[in-house]
């Protein structure tokens, strides 16, 4: 039985029982009656007498109640009826305004407050703004400074990308947050706080023995039946959209560093556009963009070692992206067939972060990749989102997020 019905079942039973009490109170008897008859007398075991709460304390009345007070008392019963009657009206109809802003929280993108926590170089916060852009989801940005953080010091979750919805609803890595929205875009039978359940949250530990946060899940959009049909209509497209998704994240973002860093000339034009593009402040820039730049060129040759990449980085990156243009094939536009799927989102997103550097124009000129590059600025162009300063952008409190 639904919330309304009960509501409005307690409704005609407040006026009923509300009716009927005040009818029986109304009676002579009931008018002339003392205050203290209107309390329903407590006849203890094998006596004869009761408690009331007349001056007296204990005194002596009938073993059985006269009909004048079975009225006081039926009439009192009445009305506490039509009380607890009333507060259920209240509670249920409470419960039914919520029930209703739960299961409708937005009826259109336009009613959709979204603000992205963001480094704009980072590429997994890139692949957020290529998803939100093809979808034209309209989205604020507060950068955050690198160094101390505190636009995101109210969040336990310390990396970025971290997507607010409505203010209320913290989404948390950048698979997590295209996956749970591509649901609700897709299937409207969830709320976001109920999609997220299905991306629990994990801390396990690395190689290195330090503890990570991952995500069951990640890579499933949750549509089933006819929903699935209508997203992924080739057989096998679902599992290869997962598949290259998961490429993107576990290969392809690890070949940006060791190329944009690959000498001390290219690490210093790196970490220039990075203080250009990030917030940093005037000793906070400088710092980061000759000492940082030294660190990072020097950190380049380990993840060089650590992910077992070629003295020459850059033929590591030319062949995973021809391997990407390959999956691709000459038959179709993108990997999604005529439409860009999310693997297409989260490739050309890594891959955007290096633009205006030495190893994206390298790589644009010695790999295949140009056309399917081109056709998806196309596809992700929209009008550039709003900025916003941490000032003018209250963050949740943390009772708040999710």
């Amino acid at each position: 039985m639904g919330v309304y019905v009960k509501s409005k079942m307690a409704a005609a039973c407040v006026r009923t029982l509300g009716k009927v009490g005040r009818l029986v109170l109304e009676t002579p008897a009931c008018r002339t009656a003392n205050s203290y008859a209107l309390v329903p007398k407590i006849t203890l075991n094998g006596s004869k007498r009761a408690y009331g709460t007349g001056t007296g304390g204990f005194r002596s009345i009938p073993f059985f109640t006269t009909h004048l007070r079975s009225a006081r008392v039926l009439g009192c019963a009445f009305l506490l009826g039509g009380g607890l009657g009333l507060y259920q009206t209240v509670k249920l109809t409470f419960q039914r305004h919520l029930a209703e802003e739960e299961a409708q929280p937005f009826k259109s993108s336009a009613e959709v407050k979204l603000t992205l926590y963001q480094y704009k170089t980072c590429p997994f916060c890139s692949k957020v703004r290529a998803f939100l852009d093809y979808h034209g989801l309209p989205y604020e940005i507060v950068e955050v400074n690198p160094v101390m953080r505190k636009e995101i010091k109210w969040s336990t979750y310390r990396k970025v990308p971290i997507l607010m919805v409505n203010d209320s609803v913290q989404l948390n890595d950048s698979s997590v947050i295209i996956s749970s929205l591509k649901t609700f875009l897709v299937s409207r039978e969830k709320t976001i706080p109920q999609i997220l359940e299905c991306y629990p949250e994990m801390t396990t530990r690395n190689d290195s023995g330090k503890e990570v946060v991952e995500f069951n899940n990640k890579y499933w959009i949750m549509v089933t039946g006819g929903e699935e049909e209508t997203l992924y209509p080739d057989k096998g497209a679902r599992k290869e959209e997962m598949k290259w998704r998961k490429w993107a994240d576990d290969w392809l973002v690890h070949l940006i560093s060791p190329n944009v860093y690959r000498t001390p000339g290219e690490a210093l034009a790196s970490f220039d556009y990075i203080v250009r593009e990030g917030k940093f402040g005037t000793f906070e820039g400088f710092f980061a963009k000759y000492v940082g730049a030294g660190a990072m060129w020097l950190i380049s040759k380990r993840l060089k070692n650590k992910h077992n990449l070629q003295n020459d980085v850059r033929q590591d990156l030319y062949k995973a992206v021809n391997d990407w243009v390959a999956a691709i094939g000459k038959q179709r536009k993108f990997m999604g067939g005529g439409e860009p799927n999310l693997a297409d989102l989260a490739v050309f997103g890594v891959l955007r972060v290096m633009e205006g550097l030495q190893a994206f124009d390298d790589m644009m000129e010695n790999t295949k990749v140009k056309p399917w590059y081109r056709r998806m600025e196309k596809a992700t162009q929209h009008k550039e989102p709003s900025v916003a300063s941490f000032g003018s952008c209250s963050p949740p409190s943390k009772k708040d997020t999710i």
